[in-house]
């Protein structure tokens, strides 16, 4: 599973073009791995200065989650290239025998930090992602979130 993830960015490393724009302290798409108990693929886009949607497959031992994420971001000051951001999502996660054998649907929150490298094509990023998943034996779970890092474009 890792040699697909890191061949799927190796590849998008290779045949995207870096712009002006993605060497700057500003990106508009950036597309990476996202580290936690398991990994991720992810794929942050802006809309505006200011607002992004970030789409993330997980992939961990007890099954997989698709998530997509509204995120509002806001500068640092004194930071350049650093900002917070906060948003609303939902996700609908995959589960194996040990955890119910079934899918179920939730919403989440974000809470993080974005730093985009000055002068390299680099996104990194750290956020607590809590969630809450209906069905039986489901609820709040606190502990999602992660790493994330980007090539940006």
């Amino acid at each position: 599973m890792r040699r697909i993830i890191m061949a799927l960015i190796l590849t998008g490393i290779a045949t995207a073009s870096v712009s002006a724009q993605s060497m700057g302290t500003s990106y508009k798409t950036a597309l990476g791995v996202k580290v936690w108990d398991g990994a991720g693929i992810t794929l942050k886009h802006f809309t505006d200065a200011s607002k992004a949607f970030e789409f993330i497959g997980y992939f961990y031992r007890e099954g997989a989650r698709i998530t997509g994420l509204y995120e509002i971001h806001g500068p640092i000051s004194g930071a350049p290239g650093l900002k917070w951001y906060i948003g609303p999502g939902a996700h609908v996660g995959f589960y194996d025998k040990k955890y119910g054998d079934k899918a179920f649907a939730g919403i989440d929150g974000v809470l993080g930090l974005d730093l985009k490298v000055k002068n390299a094509p680099l996104n990194f990023s750290i956020d607590w992602q809590p969630s809450f998943e209906f069905g039986d034996n489901r609820g709040f779970v606190g502990s999602w979130g992660g790493l994330g890092i980007r090539y940006t474009f």
